[in-house]
Order: structure tokens, then C-alpha cells, then sequence
């Protein structure tokens, strides 16, 4: 018998580079590190303003209108992504922070506090026969309240940890590198939107390779720095765990919600897809620009690098196994 689509071994490209780049950081962190030959604090910035650019060009508003009535449903994503997440993060997280390192536990919390992805919702909701209109809505509502919701809810962890954070000054480089590459993008459509769809592939990886070398340089500082020393398998051990009760929990919770409200089984693997996910390709960018300065970088991306495959793999299950309910 041949094996199902979802059972088939699909090499990944993102994740083997991801992989990649924390190796060569551990082998060869000068050129990444700051001050290195790679010149990290530019070209941090100018990679978050291609990614966010390349954003703004693929982004079809007008695929938008069909979803925006249903308010409901948006309303139950929104909270899932920027409260639910997060105070249950604060809610798990405050009676272990005596246990986990300060950048881990920065780290989990920064991973509640982050928006929900966008093409992997978007795609996941279609292959499960739901509602596509809602998800691409709130995907990318959900990258926009970010900008904003994101580095509000780190400064008010930071601030009762007494860290504050120059909450006006991340904002303003949010806006500065993400923004407005974002707008930027949106108004160059009539010129390169047509070349846009036609190059999806292309535009994918010119994305995710922005990101792996983002997460090269990221580990780069905190490879020479020595940030590592003493966090080792039982890290990424915890990290694992605290993910999956994280991930299952939220998805546990949103599923309740959309039972309660009797939303259709459309809309409910729409809520379930975008409410339950965090975004990496946005995650690494904005911790670049929230944590510019923070030598435990690498330790505060590994909860997101290690969620954002999980969340991939159980998700794409349930898109398969729900693509075989009847019609």
C-alpha cells in the first residue's frame, strides 16, 4: 500500500537552514557577531525591511473583504493570539521562573506575546476545506496589531521584572523597519504586483533565507559571548515540553470557545489554525529590533524555533485528517 501524503517524508529547506545557521554560528560566530565583517546592526535592519517589504507586495487586501463581516470569529482568533496566549504564558510560566534562566523564560513569554503566521495559516486552513477568506483576514490583522501588541505586552513583563524596556523607542523602529517597508510594499502593487504572484517561490525564499541569516547573527553574539555555557540538552528539553503544553492548551481553549459560540466547522479550523500559531518569519525580525542589545538573544528565539516546526507538524495532521470529512 502506498503511503498517504501525510505520512511521505518532505525534506525542508527553512528548517535544515535554521539548523545550519546555529551550527556555523557555533563554529563560526566573528563575522555574525557584533562588529563582525558581516556589519550585523545594518544588516539586521535592512533584512527586517526586505522581509516586511516582500510582505507588503504579496499582500492582497482585496482578498480581505470577504472575510470581514464575520466579526465573531475574528474576535475569538484576535484574543487567542494577544490575550489568551499570553496570560496564559504569564499564568504557567510565573511559578517556574526561579527554575528557568531569565532568557528562557523571556523567551516563552515572547512566544505567547507574538502574532499568529500568515502563509502557513492561510494554507492549512485551505487544505482543511475551511474558511480561507477568515484565516487570510486575521493572519494578516494579526501581523499588524503586532507591530504594537507584541512589544506592549514584553515591556509590561519587563517592567514588573524591574527591566523596563524603551517601549517608545522599539515601537518607533517597528515602525521605522517594519511598517513602513510594509506600506512601501502595498504601493509598489500596481508595478510589481503582477511579477509578485508570479514569482511566489522565489519571493518564499529570498523571505526565508532573510530569516535564516537573521538567526545565524542572532546566535552569532550569543555564541561569543559565552551565553550558552551551561544551558545545553536539558534547554531544549524544556523548551520541547513547555511548547507542546503550550500549543495544546491554546488549541484546547480555542476549540471550547468556537463549540460554545456554535460557529460552523469552517470557522472553527479557521479559529483553530490562526489562533493556535506564532509566527517565526516575523518572530526572528522583531526580536532583532525588540532585543537589539540583549546577549541571550538566542536563547529568548529558541522557544519559536522550536514551537514553529511543532505547530507544523500537528497542524498538518489535523488539515489532513479534517480535508477527509465528508462534504
Amino acid at each position: 500500500m502506498p503511503a498517504s501524503p501525510a505520512m511521505k517524508f518532505k525534506f525542508d529547506w527553512f528548517l535544515t537552514g535554521m539548523a545550519l545557521a546555529v551550527l556555523l554560528a557555533w563554529l563560526f560566530p566573528n563575522p555574525g557577531a557584533q562588529g563582525g565583517s558581516l556589519h550585523p546592526e545594518l544588516l539586521t535592519k535592512l533584512g527586517v525591511a526586505l522581509i516586511f517589504f516582500l510582505h507588503g507586495l504579496t499582500l492582497s487586501f482585496a482578498a480581505l473583504k470577504a472575510g470581514t463581516l464575520r466579526w465573531p470569529v475574528h474576535l475569538v482568533i484576535q484574543s487567542a493570539t494577544f490575550l489568551f496566549f499570553p496570560l496564559l504564558g504569564l499564568l504557567l510560566l510565573w511559578p517556574f521562573r526561579q527554575w528557568l534562566s531569565p532568557e528562557l523564560w523571556l523567551g516563552f513569554f515572547y512566544l505567547c506575546a507574538l502574532p499568529s503566521t500568515v502563509s502557513s495559516s492561510v494554507a492549512l486552513t485551505a487544505a482543511a476545506r475551511g474558511h480561507v477568506s477568515v484565516a487570510v483576514f486575521n493572519a494578516t490583522l494579526s501581523s499588524l496589531l503586532g507591530v504594537f501588541l507584541t512589544p506592549l505586552w514584553i515591556s509590561l513583563v519587563l517592567k514588573t521584572g524591574g527591566q523596563p524596556l524603551p517601549l517608545g523607542k522599539v515601537i518607533l523602529d517597528l515602525l521605522l523597519w517594519l511598517v513602513v517597508p510594509l506600506i512601501a510594499g502595498q504601493l509598489c502593487r500596481p508595478l510589481l504586483g503582477d511579477w509578485a504572484m508570479r514569482n511566489k517561490k522565489l519571493i518564499n525564499r529570498i523571505d526565508r533565507g532573510t530569516v535564516i541569516l537573521l538567526v545565524y547573527t542572532s546566535f552569532c553574539d550569543s555564541m561569543k559571548q559565552g551565553v550558552w555555557s551551561g544551558h545545553g540538552l536539558s534547554t531544549i528539553l524544556v523548551t520541547f515540553i513547555g511548547s507542546i503544553i503550550l500549543f495544546t492548551l491554546v488549541m484546547w481553549i480555542v476549540t471550547v470557545i468556537c463549540n460554545a459560540l456554535h460557529f460552523p466547522v469552517e470557522d472553527r479550523i479557521a479559529a483553530v489554525f490562526c489562533g493556535s500559531k506564532k509566527t517565526l518569519a516575523s518572530g526572528v525580525p522583531m526580536a532583532r529590533l525588540i532585543f537589539a542589545s540583549h546577549p541571550g538573544i538566542a536563547i529568548i528565539l529558541l522557544p519559536i524555533m522550536i514551537y514553529h516546526p511543532l505547530q507544523l507538524i500537528i497542524c498538518s495532521a489535523l488539515a489532513n485528517r479534517w480535508a477527509r470529512r465528508p462534504q
